[in-house]
């Protein structure tokens, strides 16, 4: 059985979009978020082994996200997802915790890379 990924993206075709190159690549879509606070809920109740999280999100944005996965499970595997000129906001979800982050438009190598790295370090 794949690994076992939590999608977060207020854009439904993103979400869509990751789903597809995941589950083509072997992983497992364990469940879609479409903010932050949804995303906490999700990770309690479906233990993901990695989180794909949007930066700039409604009611609660992806590094508010980052910072309370983590606090539920510091050993969280969380992987940005951010548009082109928010480096700022990725540093920031990097200290937050985040392992490390992919850039929109999304290359599916790119995407697969990340994810794998991600898993890789555990």
């Amino acid at each position: 059985m794949g690994k076992r990924v939590l999608i977060v993206d207020d854009a439904a075709f993103m979400r869509m979009m990751i789903k597809n190159i995941l589950t083509k690549n072997g992983y497992e879509v364990a469940g879609e978020a479409e903010n932050g606070a949804v995303a906490v809920q999700l990770y309690k109740e479906l233990k993901p082994d990695l989180v794909t999280m949007d930066i700039t999100m409604p009611e609660m944005d992806g590094i508010q996200g980052v910072k309370a996965i983590r606090a539920v499970d510091p050993n969280a595997n969380i992987i940005m997802c951010s548009a082109m000129g928010q480096q700022t906001m990725v540093m920031e979800a990097i200290q937050a915790g985040a392992k490390d982050f992919i850039v929109k438009p999304f290359q599916q190598d790119r995407i697969l890379q990340a994810i794998e790295r991600v898993l890789a370090r555990g």
